[in-house]
């Protein structure tokens, strides 16, 4: 066959293909040409997820009627005026999407520009345009997308349930709304209110808006910059955390993306501090020299690539590090709530006076207490407490000792209520701390046989790139041919290992993340579980002067808030909280 030109319709339905692939992404190109525009107020409203009707109206700069016929053509835009692939300034930029849709849909714009004394109105109905046409309409512009992919029938097949499409729609808009969180969003779906989200001063307040209280009552704020690199944003306790990624929001520029180096980044951060089937949740905004992250790698734009991915690596994990750092003994509120959940009886559960048969027979004789042990004081009677009861001096913030439940539960009394405290997962965290601490060199384990792992010609380069960071951790190696790799050294603690499938891991993060993490977390995992075996234990039997040695110790050590495993080590209750439980308030 020989070489032809495709017509201009065929071609705006291929990159339909690529753009548009379901509403939301018709949704997220005209939000984004709504947002260059200079809106600040947006309404979404969309009819059976968006398969019907996606109709957006803004109150931007608005087009003019010779605008409106050029917004339609292929690779038409306003947004690179100095055709600069490396210096993007807005979030749209390929001249893609209205063709594309108008390719596949019936698609109407209406717009009046300011200063403008009319406004104009074009549509285009499966990449047929016809003829401009005065209209009224108020500064801004309205676009209809009506019958998405009627073109193409071929692709309705591929949609899903309304209710799925229009929680993708849900997704993609509330990133685009924590990007610009001074900007007044509003969604109707099928006449329902899904969201309406007014203009915030703070980002902080669009994150309660979309995030929810529970994430900003657990939220740490970060703020780092290193040259000409800035991050800032919020992360969630350790103690907060969800069973997937899709709380997890990552901004460069302000557009939102999925970014593998930043993922791993976050995923490094948290790596002692959270099991591997658990993820916190983060909003957080990387802003870097334009010409040092191309967007234009992918036609969605929701893939980014890095000049230097070690540098913004590096960045994100130690600003992560040391705003969990920071936290020191904090555990997220959420904890509280779940107890005090607990502590309420059903509703259903009234007992009757008349049917209940107690389980203990007091004795017949009264009571008297038995003469005092030696070694155990007696107890001073309530009226006269020491100084330290009715806290005369500042109290610290986990309080003192008053009691051991079960051999296993530290009770403490705070200034505002009471902690409860797992001793075994307080001092097995207490214990990690300490191990990662003195692991500062890493004591390697000569093989006496050493390991030939056989790998791709990149993937020994990879791995040779990384030789001195894998020497720090402790594994020691050399390329040994082609594609070999010789490893004549590990790290002691690691002890009888499958080095081939380490290796090899390993050689898959540095290509995907660019950090050897692997090794990293089987260290950890090999300090958890040596320090779950050397703390104490639930069962032993503490003093008050331990007890308080070990609150005192938990006060000062980053991270003890949570075990190794990422559940809490205590709960707090308020004194309201406890007033609750009996009525008093």
């Amino acid at each position: 066959m020989k070489i032809r030109k495709l017509e201009p319709h065929l071609v705006n339905q291929i990159a339909a293909g690529e753009v548009i692939e379901r509403p939301a992404s018709a949704v997220k190109e005209l939000v984004e040409n709504a947002l260059d525009a200079g809106a600040t107020t947006i309404t979404i409203c969309l009819r059976d997820g968006g398969r019907s009707l996606i109709a957006i109206t803004d109150n931007g700069i608005g087009m003019s009627g010779e605008d409106l016929e050029l917004c339609v053509e292929r690779h038409a835009t306003s947004k690179l005026p100095l055709s600069d692939l490396f210096n993007i300034q807005t979030l749209g930029f390929r001249g893609e999407a209205l063709p594309s849709i108008g390719s596949v849909s019936r698609l109407h714009l209406t717009s009046r520009a300011q200063g403008a004394t009319e406004a104009w109105c074009l549509k285009v109905e499966g990449g047929q345009k016809e003829a401009l046409i005065p209209s009224s309409h108020p500064h801004g512009t309205h676009i209809e997308v009506k019958d998405l992919f009627y073109a193409t029938p071929a692709r309705l097949k591929f949609l899903k349930a309304p209710a799925t499409e229009l929680s993708h729609a849900v997704e993609l808009l509330n990133r685009l709304a924590m990007g610009h969180f001074s900007v007044s969003f509003k969604l109707v779906s099928d006449t329902r209110v899904v969201f309406d989200y007014p203009a915030c001063t703070t980002l902080q307040e669009r994150l309660t808006q979309v995030m929810g209280t529970e994430f900003s009552q657990n939220a740490l704020p970060l703020e780092m910059s290193r040259g000409d690199i800035h991050l800032t944003g919020f992360i969630s306790l350790p103690t907060l955390s969800r069973a997937n990624a899709a709380h997890q929001y990552l901004f460069v520029n302000d557009r939102p993306v999925k970014d593998k180096v930043l993922q791993g980044a976050v995923r490094a951060a948290y790596q002692d501090l959270l099991v591997s089937s658990r993820y916190p949740l983060l909003a957080l905004f990387l802003n870097v020299p334009r010409e040092e992250v191309d967007v234009n790698v992918h036609p969605a734009k929701t893939e980014v690539r890095f000049r230097d991915s070690g540098l913004i690596r590096g960045t994100l994990v130690s600003a992560l590090k040391q705003t969990l750092h920071g936290a020191s003994h904090r555990t997220a509120t959420t904890v509280s709530q779940h107890a005090m959940r607990a502590f309420r009886p059903a509703p259903a559960f009234q007992p009757s006076l008349a049917s209940y048969t107690p389980a203990y027979t007091p004795p017949s004789a009264p009571y008297r207490p038995s003469p005092a042990s030696p070694n155990i004081p007696s107890p001073a009677p309530l009226t006269e407490c020491r100084e330290e009861s009715v806290f005369a001096f500042e109290t610290p913030p986990l309080g003192y000792a008053k009691a051991q439940l079960h051999d296993t539960y530290i009770l403490a009394q705070t200034s505002e209520g009471l902690v409860i405290v797992d001793q075994h997962a307080a001092h097995e965290r207490l214990v990690y701390e300490g191990l990662k601490a003195d692991i500062g060199h890493v004591r390697r384990q000569p093989l006496l046989i050493p390991e030939v792992v056989e790998l791709a010609e990149g993937d020994l380069h990879a791995l040779a790139e990384h030789t001195q960071d894998l020497s720090d951790l402790g594994l020691v190696g050399e390329p040994f041919g082609e594609k070999a790799y010789l490893v004549t050294e590990i790290p002691a603690i690691l002890g009888e290992s499958d080095l081939k499938t380490l290796v090899r891991d390993l050689v898959d993060e540095i290509k995907v993340l660019g950090n050897p993490l692997s090794l990293k977390e089987r260290i950890a995992e090999i300090l958890s579980t040596h320090a779950c075996h050397h703390s104490v234990r639930a069962g032993r039997k503490l003093s008050i002067e331990e007890m308080n040695a070990l609150l005192r110790q938990m006060e000062t050590t980053s991270h003890s808030g949570q075990c190794n495993h990422g559940r809490p080590t205590y709960v707090e209750l308020k004194r309201e909280d406890m007033e609750k439980l009996f009525g008093r308030r």
